[in-house]
């Protein structure tokens, strides 16, 4: 989908340009600026001041959005006035004439209703107004009017017809990519809701019946854990910001061990090995925690004697390279690689399917999970994150929390 709607820009463009090069031609002559013939100019004027245009666009259709991209979609357009609307209201109008706001809406109905475009007279009395014609183009995303591009013009014209029409299709890309992102940004925070859903009652029940033996018999200890149970279920309930950094998720990881430990006693030795380097990373929010909740459930799983895990993160030039490792269990190859396409259900959760998905989704499929294990050898686990990344970014601590 994101492919044909990157192809579709490309292919509006050089009739934006026309449009463009016919309409500031017909206003007055400028300087070519050494950039070749006047196609060529009009060309690169029209990627540029689309280039500016489209960033408040991708964040959807609003009042702050319409009013910050109007004005650079008049310039493509080249046009006295220009009006971005919604289906109630002009959002946003650029250039002269603003006293039409009223007249445009009244006669937006059929547009709206039919998403069809059309030119229409404009009444009025203001000896001091240009605008006599305006022209409606519609504003449509996944067959749905969300609201219209209005050019306002002193003469009827078939060129800012055609090119009114074809700037609100660019508009309409853009407003799709946005819904998009909109729809990606939910289906995260969904799989955040679940994996959260998905923090086993029983850790909590051992945590607190733990908590509670040590009431009498240690209480600072027990005060302790009780400060490391809030901190831990603080942070895998907060509901600030999608990403976090590589510090943070550890910090959070190390008050789950503390619980952990609590209870297992020396039958649970863990080994840490941080490059300080990389703590700043963003990441996706609880992305690593299930990873190791995971390797404490495989690798306490029926073995009586002590489980090693293994916790690592090194700097690999543009990548933190996160190891986790266990000496559990294991599993079965076959029966790990129908569980992370879904084909089933694991038992205690699904973390691990969760943040291979998460990470496909917000890096790509070449970020997805390395798990190697076998019956019986333990299991290690792998994940690449890129240290920079677009739309990638941390909430701070104090602030998340």
């Amino acid at each position: 989908m994101s492919g044909f709607l990157a192809g579709l820009c490309v292919a509006v463009l050089p009739l934006l340009a026309a449009g463009f090069w016919l309409g500031r031609r017909t206003a007055r002559p400028e300087s070519l600026g050494g950039l070749g013939t006047p196609v060529e100019h009009a060309t690169f004027q029209t990627l540029h001041t689309a280039s500016l245009a489209a960033p408040p666009l991708r964040a959807g259709l609003t009042g702050e959005t319409a009013r910050r991209s109007a004005r650079r979609l008049r310039t493509l357009l080249g046009t006295d006035a220009l009006c971005l609307t919604d289906q109630k209201e002009v959002l946003a109008w650029d250039g002269v004439g603003d006293h039409h706001r009223a007249e445009i809406m009244e006669r937006l109905a059929g547009p709206l209703e039919t998403g069809r475009g059309e030119a229409f007279r404009l009444n009025c009395d203001a000896p001091d107004c240009p605008l006599r014609w305006a022209v409606v183009a519609p504003l449509t995303v996944d067959d749905r009017v969300h609201g219209a591009l209005v050019a306002c013009a002193p003469r009827e014209s078939a060129v800012l017809v055609r090119a009114a029409g074809e700037v609100a299709r660019w508009v309409s890309v853009q407003l799709e990519l946005a819904d998009l992102d909109q729809s990606r940004t939910r289906l995260i925070e969904a799989e955040i809701k679940a994996l959260r859903a998905q923090i086993s009652p029983h850790f909590i029940f051992n945590s607190l019946a733990v908590i509670a033996s040590f009431v009498r018999t240690d209480p600072e200890r027990a005060r302790e854990l009780l400060l490391e149970f809030a901190d831990f279920t603080r942070y895998s309930f907060r509901r600030h910001g999608d990403f976090t950094t590589l510090a943070d998720e550890l910090h959070a990881i190390d008050h789950y061990l503390a619980l952990v430990r609590a209870r297992f006693g020396e039958r649970l030795s863990v080994t840490l090995q941080i490059a300080p380097e990389v703590l700043p990373v963003a990441l996706p929010f609880l992305c690593l925690q299930p990873l190791v909740e995971n390797a404490v459930k495989h690798g306490l799983e029926g073995k009586a004697d002590k489980s090693r895990i293994s916790i690592t993160a090194q700097d690999a030039g543009a990548e933190a390279l996160v190891v986790i490792e266990d000496d559990g269990t294991g599993m079965d190859p076959d029966l790990l690689r129908r569980i992370l396409a879904g084909e089933v259900s694991p038992s205690g959760g699904i973390g691990l399917s969760n943040v291979d998905d998460r990470l496909r989704q917000v890096y790509g499929d070449d970020y997805g999970l390395v798990i190697e294990t076998a019956v019986g050898a333990g299991m290690k686990i792998t994940a690449r994150l890129p240290k920079y990344q677009p739309g990638v970014h941390s909430a701070s601590r104090r602030s998340a929390e």
